[in-house]
């Protein structure tokens, strides 16, 4: 079990810049076919394929007080901002969805010993097209720094693969139609990638699993519900003499994607 003792301080040199490399590629399908007929999202292209930035970016993802591993905290606004202009000139961390717990930047320590740091964050955010949005599931990732030099090791923000990893709403007259589908990376990334699933870290740290596990709970209420398999809820009805309500749904539960 944690400690008072194993909190820690992460901090960074803030003199330091920072080459980003940022990657769209091209939409590799959508249901209803709108990245093919609908040009901005035909032509979703990275703004800056390569750009140096300042180190206090970064400081955005960092606690303002000692943590512990498992232990989450908000990102601030305005780094993650200034990173996504990189992918695209508009985004909005103020999303459409007017669901409380779909908005927000969260970060969680997974783990560390005496040279690296490893945090675990999720980010949903989109980007205002001037006829529309496009809106992908979650920015997940890694920021690894290196606690001797206080600099980052390795850092990556990335879209997860599909089948389904965005939705879009295209503004048309009127109304907006809205499209979901793959684009098979949109990725923002800082020096080569660290296997810290190899490193050595203290006993108490968690996997990357777990952590982005504490991440989604962060974001859904549902993910408090203890989901079971429609054959133990049969079993626990008739147990219990409880009646089942059934809900049927066309999208996950736990992402944006549609």
């Amino acid at each position: 079990m944690n400690t008072q003792s194993d909190k820690i301080t992460l901090n960074l040199d803030g003199d330091a810049e920072i080459n980003v490399k940022a990657f769209i590629a091209p939409i590799e399908y959508t249901i209803n076919n709108f990245h093919v007929e609908w040009d901005s999202l035909a032509n979703l292209r990275v703004v800056e394929p390569e750009k140096y930035h300042s180190t206090s970016i970064f400081q955005s993802f960092l606690p303002s007080e000692s943590v512990l591993v498992g232990e989450c905290w908000q990102i601030e606004e305005d780094g993650v901002t200034e990173l996504l202009r990189q992918l695209h000139p508009n985004p909005n961390l103020d999303m459409h969805i007017n669901v409380s717990d779909s908005c927000g930047l969260w970060a969680c320590l997974r783990a560390y010993n005496n040279k690296f740091a490893d945090i675990v964050f999720r980010i949903h955010a989109e980007f205002k097209f001037e006829d529309g949005r496009f809106t992908p599931s979650q920015f997940t990732g890694h920021l690894v720094l290196d606690r001797t030099g206080e600099k980052v090791a390795f850092f990556e923000m990335y879209v997860p693969e599909g089948p389904i990893n965005f939705d879009v709403g295209w503004k048309k007259e009127k109304y907006s139609i809205i499209d979901s589908g793959l684009c098979p990376q949109m990725e923002l990334r800082v020096g080569t990638q660290i296997p810290v699933q190899d490193v050595e870290f203290i006993a108490d740290s968690i996997t990357d699993e777990e952590a982005k596990r504490i991440l989604t709970q962060r974001f859904y209420k549902s993910e408090q519900i203890n989901w079971v398999l429609p054959e133990q809820a049969l079993e626990m009805a008739q147990a219990e003499q409880k009646p089942i309500h059934v809900i049927s749904i066309d999208g996950p539960l736990t992402d944006e994607a549609c």
